[in-house]
């Protein structure tokens, strides 16, 4: 009984009662066999490590089917170049064309001796300013003299044969009125009558044509100008000539007005017209401007240059310009309505000639651009392109009519130099 009681004694914890595993500490009926809980763990770690595997496997095929999505869109986005577009620049500004140019004066011309003989003396020389009439040389013409004063004597003896004659015809015609002479002598002395009046009219052109050569042993101005050459002295032998035969007695010419001619590009030509104002400049007149018209062309196309020649008169009162001068002349040409301005990297030169790359729907499409003005930079296309058009900013040379492409838009706009 004591021992019993002292087993049971409240003063030992149930915990320690536990561990002794005395026989009086009573177990659960109802606690599970360990064999029974191993019956039942395998098919539940079973079905989790299938549920496991099938959420693995169904994520590995989501994100391998995502892939090959970004992928697919990656390689089409690759294939589709991306292009970078302007629109073209409308209002080209007037073209300012300066073109090289030499100064010639208005009026040139060598002065040859008309008649033969000796220079008697000579009135001006190079520099002189001389009025249309006002003598220039004298030349001595003795031959001429001599040639003259026989001629005027045989005009004096015709004219004596003429009155004879008359006399002799009218005699003749009153002798046949009274049966004296007969029809044949008074037509013979009418005969006679007409060839002493042709030989009157022979005799007075010679001495018309050496009283002309006489009035050249005066060398006068044929227009008013300035001296430029002399190339005779007083003495020398002069003789009849002209441009292709003797040397020249004096070189005159008038720059009161000075002509340029001015060779201008065929692309140019329809803009030159009679009235057109041109602006000349000169290098020893830095600064200065000096103001011409345009007056006429050829009005023909130079087959070997491809330009056509102008004319532009230069007013020069005060002789301030001096012909031969090089000279600049600056022509303000007004540019088509319809021309457009354009970067010169956006366009590309193919066998067909220049063309432009512009994006329509998404697709390119090579237009031929017919290139005005050449700024540097930029270019004057005055066909073929409008303000609103998409144009391809420095496309690729393998850019071809079709391709698609994707734009990208700049703010960039093409300028004229």
């Amino acid at each position: 009984m004591r021992d019993n009681a002292s087993l049971e004694s409240p003063l030992m914890p149930p915990s320690d009662l536990q561990e002794l595993d005395h026989p009086a500490i009573s177990r659960s009926p109802v606690e599970p066999a360990p064999l029974q809980k191993s019956r039942w763990l395998g098919p539940v770690l079973g079905a989790g490590l299938l549920v496991a595997l099938g959420v693995a496997i169904f994520a590995g095929i989501r994100s391998r089917a995502a892939n090959e999505q970004e992928l697919a869109r990656t390689t089409n986005e690759a294939a589709v170049p991306t292009v970078e577009v302007i629109h073209p620049k409308a209002g080209a500004p007037d073209v300012k064309l300066v073109l090289p140019g030499n100064a010639q004066p208005f009026s040139d011309t060598a002065i040859y001796a008309r008649t033969s003989g000796y220079l008697k003396r000579w009135y001006v020389d190079i520099g002189a300013h001389v009025k249309r009439g006002e003598p220039m040389a004298e030349i001595d013409t003795p031959e001429v003299d001599d040639q003259l004063r026989q001629a005027r004597a045989d005009l004096s003896n015709a004219e004596a044969t003429l009155e004879l004659a008359v006399v002799t015809a009218q005699r003749k015609q009153k002798l046949v009125q009274t049966n004296v002479a007969s029809l044949a002598d008074r037509d013979s002395a009418v005969s006679g009558l007409n060839a002493a009046r042709a030989q009157v009219q022979s005799r007075q052109a010679a001495v018309a044509r050496l009283e002309k050569l006489q009035s050249f042993e005066r060398v006068e101005a044929p227009f008013d100008g300035i001296v430029t050459a002399r190339t005779i002295d007083v003495g020398a032998l002069i003789a009849a000539g002209s441009a292709t035969a003797d040397r020249e007695l004096f070189h005159l010419v008038a720059i009161n007005w000075l002509r340029i001619y001015v060779s201008i590009p065929e692309t140019y030509s329809p803009a030159m017209h009679a009235g057109l104002v041109a602006n000349v400049t000169l290098d020893e007149f830095p600064g200065e401007t000096f103001k011409g018209v345009l007056v006429r062309t050829s009005n023909s196309i130079d087959q070997t240059s491809h330009t056509l020649l102008v004319e532009v008169d230069v007013p020069n009162a005060d002789e301030r310009l001096l012909p031969g001068s090089y000279v600049h002349v600056q022509f303000m040409i007004p540019t088509a309505g319809r021309a457009v301005v354009v970067p010169a990297n956006a366009l590309l030169f193919r066998k067909e000639g220049p063309q432009v790359a512009v994006v329509r729907d998404n697709k390119v499409e090579l237009v031929a651009a017919k290139i005005g003005h050449d700024y540097g930079e930029a270019v004057e296309i005055v066909s073929g392109l409008q303000p609103s058009d998409q144009i391809v900013a420095n496309p690729a040379d393998s850019l071809t009519s079709g391709t698609m492409v994707a734009v990208k838009t700049t703010d960039a706009v093409a300028s004229a130099k």
